[in-house]
């Protein structure tokens, strides 16, 4: 065989063992999503793809084949048809048998060096850039391949198959999508620009609401402002003037005795139109929706498409009420400071590059965003800044209380009647 002619066979044994490769990588990495999307638009050739992505052993064992047969195949004829060329060229400094030894060396050298190069790394990285594209294309000759090399794809897949019973371990792809793979995919695109951060952050809270607890979120037992069926209707006018809220919890004798609640636009209505704010003048009393402090925020949400309510009173195990929710303070969870608060009444408010002012009964789960803490010890005993304290502490705080945790040192500002009102936060020096 004459050197044009090896190095043509060389040239196409490249040529197949790129195919092959190319055919590997692009069924590797083609996305599922993407290809159900096409699927759905009328695309055979995806339809095509996703069935071998389901049973991938035929075609891998083709590919095997191909890349096996076609790496033996070149290392034959690189050797036998290179290595005299390169002998010559070392003769004219070395011995005769030194130079055989170098040719071939040589030679399996540059053999090595082409087959890496064309028919490994460049298809890789080309089947990696587009994978669906690519793999609808290889996909039907891969399966006329597959139909040829029948009985030996049978063969091979099986004795595969069987190894796999043996070990038991599972031969099926599992494409299932968790949260986390949908909140990594979030990630990479705010890195990649695709997403901006505060979309990103939107998508982080919507699965952060399965594990929040409605008490995180709710307004606080003492915050509640609230009426007694019986108030005057003077009474009701410098309430709602003085703590104006979407909706009042209405009560006989005290607050954990609700009989329901009263909607401010209808008060203001009745304000407008001269009407009376008298429960026995028309004011409609509404039945309150009460839910359990230990509901997920997903479970509220489901609470309230459930009701046809947007506002609950939430009550612990022993039936007393510990605060009150509406539709509006879950989607601002969602939200974040899309929807938040001005900057004056904001529970977390940064003072400067190293140092936050905090609420006492800001959620866990924001103060560890806005410091970028990942964890929290006993994360389950507490779901406010203030529980941490009071974990970590190990008693009820005093003012200028102070203790350091991870990075951060943690006073205590202001107390009123045992609740913390105001923490500050401040990152100590590495």
């Amino acid at each position: 065989m004459t050197l044009l002619q090896s190095l043509l066979v060389i040239a196409v044994l490249i040529a197949v063992s790129a195919f092959f490769a190319l055919a590997e990588i692009s069924l590797a990495a083609s996305r599922r999503l993407r290809l159900r999307q096409m699927a759905d638009e009328g695309d055979p050739r995806a339809e095509r793809v996703l069935r071998l992505q389901e049973q991938p052993g035929p075609y891998i064992t083709v590919v095997q084949i191909g890349l096996n047969g076609v790496a033996i195949l070149g290392g034959v004829v690189g050797e036998g048809s290179l290595t005299p060329y390169f002998a010559r060229f070392f003769e004219l400094w070395f011995t005769p048998e030194t130079s055989q030894g170098l040719g071939f060396g040589a030679s399996f050298v540059t053999i090595i060096a082409v087959f890496l190069i064309f028919a490994d790394l460049f298809p890789k990285r080309l089947g990696m850039s587009q994978p669906e594209r690519l793999a609808m294309v290889l996909a039907a000759p891969m399966q006329v391949l597959i139909t040829a090399l029948m009985p030996v794809v049978w063969l091979f897949t099986r004795s595969t198959d069987l190894l796999f019973k043996l070990l038991g371990l599972h031969a099926q792809r599992d494409d299932r999508i968790t949260s986390a793979d949908i909140l990594a995919m979030a990630e990479a695109g705010a890195q990649a620009g695709v997403l901006a951060l505060r979309e990103q952050q939107v998508i982080t809270n919507v699965f952060e609401l399965d594990t929040r607890l409605v008490s995180s979120v709710m307004t606080s037992r003492d915050r509640i402002a609230w009426f007694l069926r019986d108030d005057a209707e003077s009474v009701l006018r410098a309430r709602i003037v003085a703590e104006p809220f979407s909706a009042y919890p209405v009560c006989r004798d005290d607050i954990d005795h609700v009989l329901g609640y009263v909607d401010a636009k209808e008060m203001f209505q009745r304000v407008l139109s001269g009407q009376p704010l008298s429960f026995d003048a028309g004011l409609t009393l509404h039945k309150a929706l009460v839910i359990p402090d230990r509901l997920s925020l997903t479970e509220v949400l489901e609470q309230f498409r459930q009701a046809h309510e947007d506002f609950a009173i939430v009550v612990n195990e022993y039936s007393l009420v510990v605060g009150v929710i509406t539709l509006n303070d879950v989607m601002s969870t969602v939200m974040g400071d899309l929807v938040g608060p001005s900057d004056e009444e904001q529970q977390i408010v940064r003072r400067d590059e190293h140092s936050w002012l905090i609420d006492g009964l800001t959620p866990i789960q924001d103060v560890q965003r806005a410091l970028d803490i990942d964890t929290l010890p006993h994360a389950e005993e507490y779901e406010t800044l203030a529980g941490f304290l009071m974990v970590m502490l190990r008693r009820v705080p005093k003012r200028t209380d102070t203790f350091s945790w991870g990075g951060y040192c943690f006073e205590v500002l202001d107390v009123d009647s045992h609740r913390i009102d105001q923490v500050m936060v401040t990152r100590t020096p590495a």
